[in-house]
């Protein structure tokens, strides 16, 4: 999550749609990015992987343009386009020449509302999304491992299902239910538009206003219902063994507050205190792990911060031949309780401060990344004031509330620790 961006303006169409602009003169492109606030959380019950089904599906036509019609502008545009499907936000982007801004939003804007599915369009999409799964989670065990942890994790809360869906669902859906949840998410008061580029706020605005504008209101935005997790009162161990595992390795995933969820300062202490604690081989993690007891090849961690519900916190680590999981996992205890008994160091404190807003300000130079921040933020409840604020949020952080955020969510009873073996590791 970034910040000090320049002038970021943010504005709402009368039919509810949010317009955030986001200047970048370096180049005559814009970046020209939709974002719905639904994402696999949302699928409902008994219909996972409905939100990135029907990510696919978007690009199969209108009544107005046929199947192929929207890529084939957008290639001999020179332009380039993609869509992602997370748990919390669906989006869809082209980039192109500025010129062209006009022509991206009317086209994204028809398939708002105008999508046409058959079955003889959906039921092959399907297999392609199943043949995506095998290819990259069935045939994968360091996948298989990491889908079993969420799924621990997160017993109650739709967090713990994959975005991709689980197979036998999959296998279930059809047209009916992808436009079930077409018709509910997929309206103007429940969708961000972000530009980034060399454009003006009056013109992104007013072409917004002829193109998206003319999409009318459904109301109120749609509700998202979800299930909340209880209190984890358990620590819980999860095993994997495969004989195509190469490399053994552990990880330990917490549940913890997100952005949205958390009090004020406790996410940034937490930002700041996944990369005091794994943040690269300065980390405090590598150094005592791979450096001074050399038991592990690696070891890091990384906060998920981002997230309209409780998130998590990752740590993992990969051991030397001659060190077990279980002699890993206990020294990673070991750091993170070290961290939330003693207060870190002052000038690690400052490096930690100056890295993470120094790579946020560096990450600008990319335009699609500025795009992301601000929709992946709008998206899951929080504001372009919020993400600006980010810089100051971490500079506010002390090593009194990087402790005190450890001592208070990296506890074992709050977390699932994953092991993934080889299947001659546990024969033996």
């Amino acid at each position: 999550m970034p910040g000090g961006t320049p002038r970021i303006t943010h504005a709402t169409l009368e039919n509810g749609m949010e317009i955030v602009v986001i200047p970048d003169r370096r180049a005559p492109v814009v970046t020209h990015m939709v974002w719905y606030r639904n994402g696999s959380a949302d699928d409902p019950a008994g219909k996972s992987g409905i939100a990135h089904f029907l990510e696919h599906l978007m690009f199969k036509g209108t009544s107005k343009h046929p199947q192929g019609a929207f890529s084939e502008v957008v290639a001999e545009l020179g332009g380039q386009e993609n869509a992602f499907t997370s748990t919390d936000y669906t989006a869809y982007f082209q980039r192109a020449s500025k010129e062209h801004l006009r022509v991206l939003m009317e086209f994204e804007a028809d398939r708002m509302t105008g999508l046409v599915l058959s079955d003889e369009i959906v039921n092959p999409e399907r297999d392609v999304v199943l043949e995506e799964r095998r290819m990259r989670t069935d045939t994968d065990p360091g996948a298989q491992l990491n889908e079993a942890v969420q799924a621990t994790l997160y017993s109650h809360h739709p967090y713990g299902t994959p975005i991709i869906g689980w197979n036998h669902e999959i296998e279930s859906l059809d047209r009916f239910d992808a436009l079930a949840y077409y018709d509910r998410f997929y309206t103007p008061e429940n969708a961000i538009l972000i530009v980034a580029g060399d454009v003006e706020q009056d013109d992104v605005e007013m072409l917004a206003r002829e193109t998206y504008g003319l999409v009318p209101s459904r109301g109120a935005k749609p509700v998202r219902r979800r299930q909340q997790e209880p209190e984890p009162r358990a620590h819980r161990l999860v095993t994997l063994s495969d004989p195509k595992v190469e490399q053994p390795s552990a990880q330990r995933v917490y549940m913890v507050p997100s952005y949205t969820t958390a009090k004020p300062g406790v996410a940034a202490a937490l930002e700041v205190l996944a990369h005091l604690l794994g943040g690269g081989s300065t980390s405090i993690l590598y150094k005592a792990l791979v450096l001074d007891r050399k038991i592990a090849v690696a070891a890091g961690a990384y906060y998920m911060g981002t997230a309209l519900d409780e998130t998590r916190f990752f740590v993992w680590g990969i051991p030397t031949p001659d060190t077990t999981l279980d002699d890993l996992d206990a020294a990673v205890e070991e750091v993170i309780h070290g961290m939330a008994t003693t207060l870190v160091d002052a000038d690690d404190l400052v490096r930690a401060q100056t890295r993470l807003v120094a790579d946020a300000v560096y990450a600008q130079d990319n335009q699609a990344s500025l795009a992301r921040w601000y929709g992946a933020a709008l998206a899951t409840g929080l504001t372009v004031e919020d993400v600006e604020r980010w810089p100051d949020d971490i500079e506010a952080v002390t090593a009194e509330s990087v402790r005190d955020a450890a001592a208070a969510w990296l506890l074992k009873r709050r977390a699932v620790t994953g092991f993934l073996i080889t299947g001659e590791e546990q024969e033996a």
